[in-house]
C-alpha cells in the first residue's frame, strides 16, 4: 500500500510503487480529467499539481510522491479565475489537452502574478496543443492574472476538501422529432448527428434548432444521436452517418433548423388548443410561449408533453435571417464549461464494471504478419490477464492500461516480413520524382499546354517535396467494446459511424443493427478516426470476441502507435512548369503529381475515382479557379505498402502549397506583385476575389517592411469555403525565422457561429503551420522512424504567430469552416520568406533538417 494525498483526501493506494500517478489516478481512482496524450513527458496533457509545482503525471512513479499534495483538475475550485477565464475567452475546442494546459496556468499565477507574453510562452512550451487554442490560451492567462490581481492568493482545493460530482436527477423528456427533444422541466435537448472533434458541431447543430424554436439558449443542450443512417445520414454523403469534408454545417443547415421550427409549430398548436385560443394568435419567443393578449403564457416545460403528442405539422416556416436572434450572433459553445471543469466524457475516460484494458503488438514494418509468439512473459506480469492473436497483431489485456502496456513490452513476436513494404522515403522519393518528370493521367486539360510552353518568352520550373504526415489528435485511437447477449456495444468518439456499425459487425459474426455506437467526444481527429477498414474499432471487436464476450474490452493506442500505426497524409511530388509571354502574361501552366490515392480500394473508390483520377489527390489543382488559357494537370498514382488516409483538408494540403507558391515564382519571373497577379487571373471569380481584397487590405499589403521581413499571400478555395491569408515573417541573420502575423479572410457563407468560425480559422492556421514547420513521418527500409512527440515535432506555444481573422458578411447558405484554414498558411508563409530572403521553399517541412 501506497498512502497519496490527491486533491485534499487520503487514499491508500494497492498498486505497484512503479505505476506512473497518471495511470493511478486515471485508473486506480477513477480520476479522469488528467489525460494520456503522450506517456513520456512531452505533451504534458497530463499535467498535474505535486506540492504546487506542475508536473506530467505520466513520468511521475507512485513510488516517488512521497507525502506531497497532488492536485488534478477536478480538485482546482469550478470558480477559480483561470477555470472562468478559459471559459470567458472560450479556449477549448477538442479539449482534451485542456486539463493540463489549465493545471500548468494555476502554476504558473501562483508564482506570477503579473506574466509577461515571455513568461506565459516559456511556462506554457511543454504543453502540446494540436487544435491550435494557443492564441486564447495566452488571452485566459492574462485575463486571470487581472481577476487575481490584488486578491488573496486563490486556493486550488475548494474550501472543504474535494468531493466526486454528483449526478442530477433527470425528469421526463418528449421527443418532437428525431432531432428535438423537451424536457418537463424546460430544458431543450439537441441531438447532434455528428461528433463533437472541437470543430464545434454540436453548438452549430444546436444554433440551428434553438433559432428557429425560439428556444432560450441556455436552456439548450446538445448530445450525440444514435448510430442510425436511416434517420442521421450526411446529406451529402449518405445513406452514411459520417463527419468529414467540413460538411456538418453545410448538409445540416436547413434539416436542423426545420426540425427547429417543427418543433415551435408543435408547441404553438398544443398552447392554442389548450387555451382555446387560434393559434396564429400565439406568440413563441425566448423559451416562452404565450397568448398575443399577453395574458396567458407557459414555459416550454409545460407543453412539452402535448406538443409531443400532435401530428407532424404540415406548415412549419423558417424564419426570415432578418429576424434572427442567434443564427450570426451566438458565440458560446455548449461543450466549454464540461471541458475546462474535466468532466467531458471522452472514450478514453469510459470505465466499465470488470473492464479489461488491451494493447496490441503490431509489426514495425506495414504489411507484416504474426509468425509466431510466445505469451509466456506477458502472462507473468502482475495484472495481465489474456493474451489473444487478432488479424492486426497480438493483443494483450490487462486489469488497467500499465499492466496491459507492461505485458505487451515482455511479449516477444516474430514477424513474416515477406508481404512487407521495406522502401525508404529516399527510395520512394527517387520514384515520384522519376514519375513526375513524365506524361501522366489527364485530370485537365485546357488549350494545348506543350505548344503553349514552347512558344512562351520565358518558363519556370519547379519540383515539390511533401512527407507523409499523422494526424497525432492528442487523444490517441481508442475505444470500449463489450460483447453480450448477441449485440455489440461500443463507446467511441466515432467519427464514420455507419461505416464501423457495418465493419464491428464483421468482426463479431454479428448483423449491423445489432451492433450499437455509443458516440462521445473526440480529443482530435482531423480525419483520423473516419476510415474506411475501422481500425481501431475492428481491432477491439476482435479482442473482445477472442476472450469469449467475457469482459468488456478498453482498446488504447499509445502515442507510439499511433504515430507508427500508419494511415497517414500521403506522400506527393509536385512538378510543374509554367509559360510567360512577353507582356508578363501567364499563358500556359502544367502540373504533374505522383503520390498514393486514398480511395482505391475502399467503398468510395466507385465514387471518387474515375478514369484512373482518384479526385482528392488533385483537388485544388485540376480544378484551380486561375484563368489560364493552357492548363494540364495529370497524375501518377503510386502504390506503396503504407496505410494512407485523408488528413485534414485532405489533397488541399499539398495542392494549394504547390499551386500558391509556384504562383509567387511566376509572378516574379513576369515582374508583376503576387496579389495583382491573382486579381488579373480572377477577376471571373468575385468570391475569391473578395476574400483577397480583404486579407490584402487588412493586412497592409504593399506597404514598407522593416529588414528581414517579408509578406506572403495564398487565396485557395477547399470545400466551398474560400480563404485567403497574408503571413508576415521575421527573419534573422542567422537564417531562423519566425512568422509573426497571419492575417486570415473567409468566406464560409452566412456565418452560423462566429467566434467558432474565427476558432476553426486559428486552429487551422496552426495545425497548417505545424505541418509547415517540422512534422513529418519518415521510413528507413520500410520502418517508421518517428514514435512521440519528440520526434514527430508538433508546434508549440512559441510558435504560434498573432491570429486575426476577418469573416465576409454573406447571404448565401453557410460551408464547412473545419478543413479551409489549413491549405492557404504553408503556401503564405513561404511566399513571405521568400520575400524576406529571395531563396525559394518547394520542400516541406520547412524547418527540415535531414
Amino acid at each position: 500500500m501506497v498512502s497519496i494525498s490527491v486533491n485534499g483526501r487520503a487514499y491508500e493506494v494497492d498498486a505497484d510503487p512503479g505505476m506512473p500517478l497518471l495511470w493511478v489516478l486515471r485508473d486506480v481512482l477513477g480520476l479522469t480529467g488528467t489525460k494520456y496524450g503522450c506517456g513520456a513527458g512531452l505533451c504534458w496533457a497530463c499535467t498535474v499539481l505535486l506540492g504546487g509545482k506542475a508536473r506530467p503525471s505520466c513520468s511521475l512513479k507512485l513510488g516517488a510522491v512521497g507525502g506531497q499534495e497532488i492536485v488534478t483538475i477536478e480538485g482546482v475550485a469550478p470558480d477559480h479565475p483561470v477555470k472562468q477565464a478559459w471559459i470567458q475567452e472560450q479556449v477549448p475546442q477538442c479539449g482534451y489537452c485542456q486539463p493540463g494546459q489549465i493545471m500548468r496556468a494555476v502554476a504558473l499565477l501562483s508564482e506570477n502574478r503579473d506574466p509577461s507574453d515571455e513568461d506565459i510562452a516559456r511556462a506554457m512550451q511543454r504543453n502540446l496543443c494540436r487544435c491550435g487554442t494557443y492564441g486564447r490560451i495566452k488571452a485566459a492567462v492574462r485575463r486571470a492574472a487581472r481577476a487575481m490581481a490584488g486578491h488573496p492568493q486563490h486556493a486550488a482545493v475548494p474550501a472543504g476538501g474535494f468531493s466526486q460530482p454528483s449526478a442530477t436527477a433527470q425528469g421526463r423528456s418528449f421527443a418532437m422529432n428525431p432531432f428535438v427533444s423537451i424536457g418537463e422541466d424546460g430544458q431543450v435537448t439537441v441531438l447532434a448527428k455528428h461528433v463533437e472533434a472541437g470543430q464545434g458541431s454540436h453548438t452549430g447543430l444546436a444554433t440551428l434548432v434553438a433559432e428557429e424554436l425560439e428556444a432560450d439558449w441556455s436552456r439548450v443542450r446538445a448530445v450525440s444521436a444514435p448510430a442510425d443512417e436511416r434517420i442521421y445520414n450526411n446529406l451529402f454523403l449518405g445513406p452514411l452517418q459520417a463527419t468529414g469534408g467540413s460538411t456538418c454545417i453545410a448538409n445540416s443547415h436547413e434539416q436542423y433548423r426545420q426540425a427547429g421550427a417543427s418543433a415551435r409549430a408543435r408547441l404553438a398548436h398544443a398552447a392554442a388548443e389548450v387555451w382555446g385560443v387560434p393559434v396564429g394568435e400565439i406568440v413563441v419567443e425566448n423559451g416562452l410561449v404565450r397568448h398575443a393578449s399577453g395574458d396567458r403564457q407557459a414555459g416550454f416545460g409545460e407543453l412539452a408533453e402535448a406538443a409531443a403528442g400532435r401530428p407532424e405539422p404540415t406548415h412549419a416556416p423558417l424564419k426570415d435571417p432578418a429576424g434572427f436572434r442567434l443564427i450570426g450572433k451566438q458565440d458560446r459553445r455548449l461543450d466549454v464549461e464540461s471541458k475546462v471543469q474535466g468532466a467531458a466524457l471522452y472514450a478514453m475516460d469510459v470505465r466499465l464494471p470488470g473492464m479489461l484494458t488491451a494493447v496490441v503488438a503490431r509489426p514495425a514494418r506495414f504489411g507484416a504478419r504474426v509468425k509466431g509468439f510466445d505469451p509466456a512473459p506477458a502472462l507473468a506480469v502482475a495484472g495481465v490477464k489474456h493474451v489473444v492473436e487478432i488479424p492486426q497483431g497480438v493483443a494483450v489485456a490487462g486489469v488497467d492500461t500499465w499492466a496491459a502496456r507492461r505485458g505487451r513490452d515482455a511479449l516477444r513476436v516474430e514477424w513474416d516480413e515477406s508481404g512487407a513494404e521495406t522502401r525508404g522515403t529516399a527510395e520512394l522519393l527517387e520514384h515520384y520524382k522519376a514519375l513526375a518528370a513524365s506524361p501522366g493521367l489527364s485530370a485537365r486539360a485546357d488549350g494545348n499546354v506543350e505548344e503553349a510552353l514552347a512558344l512562351s518568352g520565358k518558363t519556370v520550373e519547379a519540383v515539390f517535396e511533401f512527407p507523409y504526415l499523422a494526424h497525432a489528435p492528442m487523444e490517441t485511437l481508442n475505444c470500449v467494446v463489450r460483447l453480450a447477449d448477441g449485440a455489440c456495444e461500443i463507446w467511441a468518439g466515432d467519427q464514420f459511424q455507419t461505416v464501423d456499425q457495418a465493419n464491428a459487425a464483421s468482426a463479431a459474426g454479428l448483423e449491423r443493427r445489432q451492433v450499437r455506437i455509443n458516440t462521445l467526444y473526440a480529443g482530435g481527429s482531423f480525419g483520423r478516426r473516419a476510415n474506411p477498414a475501422s481500425d481501431y474499432i475492428v481491432e477491439a471487436v476482435h479482442v473482445a470476441r477472442a476472450l469469449g464476450g467475457a469482459a468488456p474490452v478498453h482498446l488504447v493506442w499509445t502515442r507510439e502507435d499511433d504515430i507508427a500505426g500508419g494511415r497517414y497524409r500521403p506522400m506527393f511530388v509536385h512538378a510543374l512548369r509554367a509559360g510567360i509571354d512577353g507582356r508578363g502574361n501567364l499563358i500556359a501552366w502544367r502540373q504533374r503529381v505522383a503520390g498514393q490515392s486514398i480511395l482505391t480500394g475502399t467503398p468510395f473508390e466507385s465514387m471518387m475515382v474515375k478514369d484512373g483520377i482518384d479526385a482528392v489527390s488533385v483537388e485544388g489543382a485540376h480544378d484551380m479557379p486561375y484563368a489560364i488559357p493552357n492548363l494540364s494537370v495529370e497524375l501518377h498514382t503510386v502504390v506503396v505498402g503504407v496505410p494512407v488516409l485523408w488528413w485534414r483538408s485532405v489533397g488541399h494540403s499539398h495542392s494549394a502549397y504547390a499551386v500558391e507558391v509556384f504562383l509567387d515564382e511566376v509572378a516574379q519571373a513576369a515582374g508583376r506583385d503576387p496579389v495583382e497577379l491573382r486579381r488579373a487571373l480572377l477577376a471571373d471569380h468575385p468570391r475569391h476575389l473578395g476574400v483577397l481584397d480583404l486579407a490584402a487590405e487588412k493586412a497592409g499589403w504593399g506597404s514598407a517592411l522593416p529588414a528581414g521581413r517579408g509578406r506572403g499571400v495564398a487565396v485557395h478555395k477547399s470545400f466551398d469555403t474560400y480563404v485567403a491569408q497574408v503571413a508576415e515573417v521575421a527573419v534573422g541573420q542567422d537564417g531562423a525565422f519566425r512568422v509573426e502575423r497571419v492575417v486570415c479572410a473567409v468566406d464560409c457563407g452566412m456565418p452560423v457561429n462566429p467566434d467558432i468560425i474565427r476558432a476553426q480559422m486559428q486552429g487551422g492556421i496552426a495545425f497548417g503551420l505545424s505541418a509547415a514547420l517540422g512534422e513529418a513521418v519518415t521510413l528507413d527500409s520500410g520502418r517508421v522512424e518517428q514514435s512521440n512527440f519528440n520526434e514527430y515535432r508538433a508546434m508549440r506555444f512559441d510558435r504560434m504567430p498573432e491570429v486575426e481573422v476577418h469573416i465576409v458578411p454573406s447571404a448565401q447558405k453557410p460551408t464547412g469552416v473545419g478543413e479551409p484554414g489549413v491549405p492557404p498558411i504553408a503556401p503564405a508563409v513561404a511566399n513571405a520568406l521568400s520575400a524576406a530572403t529571395g531563396r525559394r521553399f518547394r520542400r516541406l517541412p520547412l524547418l527540415e533538417t535531414r
